[in-house]
């Protein structure tokens, strides 16, 4: 019998490999808005972050969702989105 594979995802702040469980996804919609995927099942582009608030404010920094998403991303956001990380550690 044959383990199942477990996929691995980046973390776009640390840069470490992780399960994709352990990870949350950032989505970039079809409208352009970017938001946490705590389900992990919206539509549209992903990346992934670990979550902690570190990772997220080094993904930030690095204006590494930007270049993943090719777009701006307003402070209002990241500041929304921390906002979400906090509440569901």
């Amino acid at each position: 019998m044959q383990a199942k594979r477990i996929p691995m995802r980046m973390c776009t702040g640390c840069g470490e490999m992780k399960p994709k469980r352990e990870l949350v996804r950032v989505v970039k919609g079809a409208e352009g808005e970017i938001s946490l995927d705590l389900t992990g099942k919206k539509a549209g582009r992903g990346a992934y972050v670990c979550r902690s608030l570190a990772c997220l404010q080094k993904a930030r920094k690095a204006r590494r969702f930007e270049k993943a998403f090719s777009c701006q991303i307003p402070t209002e956001v990241y500041d929304r989105m921390e906002e979400e990380l906090t509440q569901n550690e």
